[in-house]
């Protein structure tokens, strides 16, 4: 799958390059340093996955985020910061984005991030998810029973419920003595079921349908 790096720092896009092109599924076709500079290199390259910071000059990350998606519906986009500061994450959702990401996140995590996002999954730590649920769910909305939730099974509710508290399908597995596989599959189910887009999304519902509860 091609990669498009776009970061302020050269320094910052020489590793994430040398990290990329090192694996046999993944090559770098182009490189930005600026957000203006990235959506006209998307828009010529039309790569898979852009790989963006979030704070960058002429146009900021978000905003090319946004722009970007807007143009190429198809090409999948992870936002890369200095920090995981929650404003930072939930406007990179907002904008389009499928995950969100540390820049100092070890290698192989930013490799397993990138594949994810590139199989359609979406990408945020757990800690950075169950922040923005407290911060821009369960402080303002009363949770209210949703009758989509009566389509699930049993464990299809559990495992939502678990979602909803910000574990990764391999948590998930553990915890209930499953399979990864079982536990991806579970997942799938349950966004077809609720015709929703993604895990963010499967987030969001459990707090506001109160199936999950802040520190429950």
């Amino acid at each position: 799958m091609s990669v498009l790096i776009c970061d302020a720092q050269e320094l910052m896009r020489a590793g994430l390059r040398t990290l990329v092109d090192g694996q046999p599924d993944l090559t770098v076709v182009g490189e930005a340093g600026d957000g203006e500079t990235a959506v006209a290199q998307a828009l010529l390259l039309r790569p898979g996955l852009v790989l963006m910071e979030a704070r960058l000059p002429r146009l900021d990350g978000i905003a090319a985020t946004a722009k970007l998606r807007a143009a190429l519906p198809e090409t999948r986009v992870l936002v890369l910061t200095a920090c995981d500061r929650d404003e930072y994450a939930y406007a990179a959702l907002r904008a389009g984005a499928s995950g969100f990401l540390v820049k100092d996140a070890p290698a192989a995590e930013m490799l397993v991030a990138v594949r994810g996002v590139l199989r359609g999954d979406t990408m945020v730590a757990p800690s950075v998810t169950r922040r923005l649920i407290d911060r821009y769910v369960t402080g303002a909305v009363t949770p209210v029973a949703d009758a989509r939730l009566d389509v699930l099974t049993d464990r299809e509710r559990e495992v939502l419920g678990l979602v909803g508290r910000g574990l990764n399908n391999a948590e998930i597995a553990d915890k209930l003595f499953l399979g990864e596989t079982t536990v991806k599959t579970h997942v799938a189910r349950i966004l077809a079921k609720l015709h929703i887009r993604d895990r963010i999304q499967a987030v969001v519902l459990a707090y506001e349908s109160g199936l999950v509860r802040p520190g429950g």
